[in-house]
Formats: C-alpha cells, structure tokens, sequence
C-alpha cells in the first residue's frame, strides 16, 4: 500500500472516529464525557499514530527484513510519546480528573487498537 492511499484511508477513519465524537454528546446531553482540551489529545494521538505508521513504512522501504524491528520501534516512540503527554498535561491541569482518564485510556486501549490494526496489517502484508 502506497502512503498516499494510507494517508486517505487513514484519514477517513479519522473523519468516522471524529464524527463518533461529535454525536456522543447528543445522546447524553447531562454526562461530562470529554475533558476542555479532549480535541488537542484526539490530534495529538491520531497525529503521532501516523507518524509510527510512516516510520514502520521507511523501516519497511529499507529493510523488509527488519520490518518487525521497525514496527516495535514505533510503538515504543509513540509510547514514549504518550506518556509525555499524560505527564505535561497532568502538571499544566494540576490534578487529573477521572474524565481526562477514562478518555485518554478509553482512547488508547479501545480505538488504538483499530488504527494498530489498520496501519501495521498494510504493514505486514507488504513484509
């Protein structure tokens, strides 16, 4: 798969998660289901998602052979990654709510794995 048709896959299925979002509100009108900056979390995840997905995709160009290689360095830049994040908004929001929890975990152990499975299965079929 070329990254331009990644790209626009990728982007559709962010478009879904994004219009997913938008609705749940609707339908609970009284429940506080989003922390204030829930829109700078949703892009930073979705951005440093993508850029694993091009770093396991140069991994891939260079070196079929160590496309798994390239695949668990990603993961560990984007965990790296995501715990800086946890951390800095931890300090700039003095005290974490269970809010601003539930959606970055409720976002990383459930939709993460759809946007895994989307960029690192185009990933192993060109292995």
């Amino acid at each position: 798969m070329t990254l331009a048709k990644f790209t626009s896959i990728y982007f559709i299925f962010v478009g879904l998660l994004i219009g997913v979002v938008a609705v749940l509100p609707l339908l609970f009108p009284d429940a506080p289901l989003f922390v204030n900056n829930f829109w700078v979390m949703f892009g930073f995840l979705a951005g440093i998602t993508y850029i694993a997905y091009m770093l396991v995709d140069i991994g891939v160009k260079r070196d079929p052979e160590v496309g798994i290689m390239a695949i668990m360095g990603s993961i560990a830049v984007k965990m790296i990654f995501c715990m800086a994040f946890v951390l800095i908004y931890s300090i700039k929001a003095k005290g974490i709510g269970l809010v601003f929890l539930l959606n970055f975990f409720l976002y990383i152990y459930c939709l993460r794995p759809l946007k895994f499975t989307v960029c690192y299965v185009t990933c192993a079929t060109k292995i």
